[in-house]
């Protein structure tokens, strides 16, 4: 498989073009008229949010989750990847550093670091590179459903401080109203109706996009509107991508460290270094909605995360291609 259809198939297709002209069309607009349409985004946004978890819950399969509990291994170093090595990572480079986690742009990168794993693309690269897809399925969606309640812990750290936020209380109840819910909902409604959201999951997909899209453009017309960009350089982009790829490549270099160290073989290592080096742009475009009350606030926070989600498919997409070109070479050598 050639790397741009591989590219494609992960998600880094036309939706990434999309994300970067909405980012120009707020910038156009940002100054205009237009712009007072900012509240009633505001309230479309919020309704999608709901729809989005909804739809995620209705697709949640019960009989596949208990299936993927065998691997215990896989899953602690997984989510200990993903909810507590990716913070912890942040905070010391912030302390080395001296850095201002009140900061708008280290808080983005924080609340990048605190994010779940991504479903579509890890079990994606976990198929090529040849590893336990099952563990990918399981983890991929353990992790979504972890993320509603670990990752306002760690930003509860920063929210209040940095006035971004209406303080821990306020967002558990969002979360419990606007995310949790329909969550609950929609799983609870699976057996019934779960065959629909299969049955659609590409129109459901689009529809994902379709609410990321509103909220990044409403969020970067509040934050261009605000001059909150006025200062950023496009050398100081080029730096935090530099960033954000070192970042990637040494979570995926500890994982394979810390995984061998547990005794996990080939297949499950593999699982371990895609699904816990991946971080969601939906979880965070979804859930930053709730999290980050002020719109201009929610795209500086965003930067991070969409730099990181073009990053972690471009590095990522190359690394599962050649595992993968080295297991079927490893085969045919058996075979032969």
């Amino acid at each position: 498989m050639s790397l741009l259809p591989l590219l494609k198939r992960v998600g880094l297709n036309g939706f990434f073009l999309a994300l970067i002209g909405t980012v120009v069309l707020a910038r156009l607009i940002a100054f205009t008229q237009v712009a007072n349409w900012l509240p009633t985004l505001d309230n479309i946004a919020d309704i999608g949010v709901s729809l989005v978890f909804f739809f995620y819950g209705l697709k949640l399969n019960r009989e596949s989750l208990i299936k993927g509990l065998n691997n215990y291994k896989i899953h602690i170093v997984v989510q200990l990847s993903t909810f507590l090595l990716f913070p912890m990572l942040i905070l010391t480079i912030v302390t080395l550093t001296g850095r201002d986690m009140h900061d708008y742009l280290w808080l983005g990168i924080f609340y990048l670091a605190a994010l779940p794993s991504t479903v579509s693309s890890s079990v994606v690269m976990v198929s090529i590179a040849g590893g336990n897809i099952p563990a990918a399925i399981f983890n991929a969606s353990i992790s979504s459903i972890a993320g509603i309640f670990i990752t306002p812990l760690w930003m509860s750290l920063w929210i209040e401080p940095a006035g971004v936020g209406g303080g821990l209380g306020e967002v558990f109840v969002k979360l419990s109203l606007q995310v949790l819910l329909p969550v609950i909902l929609g799983f609870v409604l699976n057996r019934k109706w779960g065959w629909i959201a299969d049955k659609n999951r590409k129109h459901l997909q689009y529809f994902d996009q379709f609410v990321i899209l509103l909220i990044v453009l409403n969020s970067f017309m509040a934050a261009f509107g605000g001059r909150l960009f006025d200062h950023q350089t496009v050398g100081e982009l080029l730096v935090m991508g530099l960033a954000m790829l070192t970042l990637f490549f040494l979570v995926f270099f500890l994982m394979n460290i810390l995984s061998r160290w547990v005794g996990l073989n080939r297949e499950d290592r593999i699982t371990v270094l895609f699904c816990g080096s991946k971080k969601s742009l939906v979880q965070g475009a979804v859930m930053g909605k709730v999290l980050f009350v002020n719109p201009a606030m929610m795209a500086a926070a965003l930067v991070p995360v969409m730099v990181y989600h073009a990053l972690q498919l471009l590095a990522g997409s190359s690394i599962a291609q050649r595992m993968g070109n080295k297991v079927k070479a490893e085969n045919s050598m058996v075979e032969g």
